[in-house]
């Protein structure tokens, strides 16, 4: 059964379309769920995306790290079921579920076969509906999220990472890693992953994308019976979170030969009309691998680093643009500086045709990729929702990149970029720098 489902797989993606042209169709269960459907009847095989809009941002300070130790235990013992007889119900039915968790969202995906679509549902709304929180269950999960924790002290990614945070978002829920810390996690109860498994879990934050074997007058039926036990509403929602940080480099000493440095500033929302410029001037800053200025500047011209890169993070409640850098203690000085000198530059001058031209043919050329199977669908058009994107925004979407100008890139990076604020976090013992902030 399961090379079947290899097979099928496999079979699926062998017969997408070159490019991006996707059918949607908006489906409203009896009950009142909504989702995007893509049927695909030609292979006997299903993806299933839910994700709830809140993830990690829904809890209290003192209980960090409840809502991704939650999200843990969700196939770890539900119903009647312990982990062990779960998972062997999964393997029988040749299905994956998978549950992640982010500071935005929490997200399930399902994918199973057509012949299996009933039972596999049925585990699935056990899951979701039904979890056990066993205390044993929930002291072994425990276990493994603290290895990880006590494994990010010693990791300077990690480390830079908390730090860059904590100045940008404050006391935010952004300000602190979702997983918790851990006298958050050692101090965790079965209490609360039940409270936490209610703020999540419900219709008010739900989004939905089905792509596969399925038509719209089963869907709706399957998703009452999967969902419609849920609450009507979860927790309330957090709040904007303002973007801290100011310019400037905070060095934070770390025994290490390599100093590593994230860096950033304030960014734009997914939503603001100028994101598409933004997109593609990032696409020429640093986000073009080897034909990024980035690294062309740090790496090829000075052999200063193996690999620095930039992005823009728009997240639900605040927006930044960030970067990360490695670098040899004793160079790393230099890079910031080359990076720093980067950004002002291209505040002033822009971009060229020519990279205008490159950045938008990648963009544009790359998208169509994203589209390589049922789940992948799924997942983009749940995203979609959670934006507020039209239906059909498939299909105009590069449409937007290419009616970008380099009048509008030159105004955005005016805009957006602002060098005096752009900060460094730099974990290692770098040679030349020191903590200071930009007047």
């Amino acid at each position: 059964m399961i090379r079947l489902f290899a097979t099928l797989t496999i079979a699926l993606f062998a017969c997408l379309p070159a490019r991006a042209e996707v059918e949607i169709t908006e489906v409203v269960s009896p009950g009142g769920i909504t989702a995007w459907l893509v049927q695909e009847p030609s292979i006997p095989f299903m993806a299933l995306e839910l994700r709830f809009r809140g993830g990690a941002s829904l809890e209290v300070p003192e209980k960090r790290g409840a809502i991704n130790l939650m999200t843990g235990l969700l196939e770890e013992g539900a119903a009647d079921l312990d982990a062990r007889a779960f998972a062997r119900e999964l393997e029988a039915l040749a299905a994956s579920f998978d549950y992640d968790v982010s500071d935005d969202s929490v997200s399930v995906s399902a994918r199973f076969l057509t012949e299996n679509r009933d039972d596999a549902v049925g585990l699935l709304r056990k899951s979701i509906v039904e979890p056990t929180f066993g205390q044993d269950a929930l002291d072994r999960v425990r276990g493994q999220v603290l290895t990880g924790l006590r494994s990010d002290t010693k990791d300077p990614n990690e480390i830079a990472r908390a730090a860059f945070d904590k100045m940008a978002y404050g006391d935010h829920p952004y300000g602190s890693n979702y997983r918790g810390t851990i006298d958050s996690v050692t101090t965790l109860t079965r209490d609360d992953m039940i409270t936490a498994h209610s703020a999540v879990f419900a219709k008010d934050r739900l989004y939905v994308g089905a792509v596969g074997d399925i038509t719209p007058e089963e869907l709706g039926p399957m998703l009452d019976e999967l969902l419609g036990a849920l609450p009507d509403e979860g927790a309330p929602q957090p709040g904007p979170a303002d973007i801290l940080i100011e310019g400037g480099t905070t060095v934070v000493p770390f025994d290490t030969p390599q100093s590593v440095a994230i860096f950033g500033q304030a960014g734009i929302e997914q939503d603001d009309p100028d994101f598409f410029a933004a997109r593609v001037l990032n696409q020429v800053i640093g986000a073009g691998g080897f034909e990024s200025r980035l690294m062309t500047e740090v790496r090829e011209k000075r052999g200063l680093t193996y690999g620095v890169y930039s992005f823009l993070v728009p997240q639900d409640h605040a927006a930044t643009y960030q970067g990360q850098v490695a670098s040899a203690n004793d160079r790393i000085a230099e890079a910031v500086s080359v990076i720093r000198d980067e950004w002002a530059r291209a505040a002033v001058e822009g971009v060229t045709e020519e990279e205008l031209d490159a950045a938008k043919l990648y963009v544009t050329g790359a998208y169509p990729l994203r589209f390589d199977g049922n789940g992948p669908i799924a997942q983009i058009m749940v995203g979609m929702q959670m934006l507020g994107l039209p239906i059909d925004y498939i299909a105009t979407r590069n449409d937007k990149v290419e009616a970008v100008t380099l009048k509008d890139v030159k105004r955005v990076a005016g805009e957006l970029l602002d060098p005096d604020s752009l900060h460094f976090v730099v974990v290692g013992q770098p040679e030349g720098l020191e903590t200071t902030v930009a007047n």
